[in-house]
């Protein structure tokens, strides 16, 4: 569903990653993983279009550069703060996307937005303003207008940034929830440990210092197989000098 080749990014003369070549799979749940610093949002920016490339390429559905056209994007996007809009309330926000690219009437719209917050457990939140939600229900909204114009791709960059750990592990419930019954593909930056293997089937592993992809695969078969202490050192929290790094 999307190809990055040789793919550098970064801004200006400064570049934070190089030759990244990866794939994702239509149904994966793909994460971006990697220690602070290595540029996983800025990657995410890049394959949805809000940055230029240094370098290389990036395809969704085989088509390049799908954002610079008139229509619709093919792919929604959960922001860090869920980026919703504080004026409005959560129907009025679902919504927008739907006046923005549809010809819809206000009816079907008024009918797709209750069904997008009841896919998250909103509903009956509609008239609510995101000031009177908690951090976790407006990642929720903040999913729902992801989905309103029925893509079948998320990007969501740290949906469990902010949460406590029961919150966490809810959301983490129904992102997977999505994948399986939606057949949604997910892109997700994260540097949560529970929630990389508790919901992701395939990634890849930034390295600040080598400027490059050094791990991709299943997350758990990297922490469990792996003899890079770098990757064992992530996957573990554990640091590259400890001595179950080295085994």
């Amino acid at each position: 569903m999307i190809r990055a080749r040789d793919l550098a990014i970064g801004y200006g003369t400064t570049t934070l990653q190089r030759d990244l070549d990866f794939e994702v799979e239509r149904g994966d749940v793909f994460l971006i993983l990697g220690g602070s610093g290595t540029g996983k949002s800025t990657l995410l920016r890049h394959l949805i279009g809000l940055e230029v490339p240094q370098a290389g390429s990036v395809e969704i559905d085989g088509v390049g550069d799908p954002v610079a056209h008139t229509g619709a994007p093919p792919f929604g996007v959960l922001f860090q703060s869920g980026a919703l809009f504080g004026s409005m309330t959560l129907a009025e926000n679902v919504a927008l996307p739907l006046l923005r690219w549809t010809d819809l009437d206000r009816g079907t719209v008024d009918e797709i937005v209750r069904w997008k917050l009841r896919l998250v457990g909103l509903d009956g939140f509609e008239n609510h303003m995101p000031a009177e939600l908690s951090v976790g229900m407006k990642k929720r909204a903040g999913i729902a207008r992801a989905m309103a114009l029925e893509t079948d791709l998320l990007f969501l960059d740290e949906p469990s940034a902010g949460l406590d750990p029961v919150m966490s592990a809810d959301l983490d419930e129904l992102l997977l929830s999505l994948n399986a019954n939606l057949g949604l593909t997910l892109v997700i930056v994260t540097h949560e440990l529970a929630s990389i293997f508790a919901i992701g089937s395939s990634c890849v592993l930034l390295d600040k210092a080598e400027r490059t992809i050094i791990a991709r695969g299943r997350p758990d078969e990297l922490r469990d197989s792996s003899e890079d202490p770098r990757v064992l050192a992530f996957f573990r929290r554990q640091g590259s000098n400890h001595e179950g790094a080295r085994a």
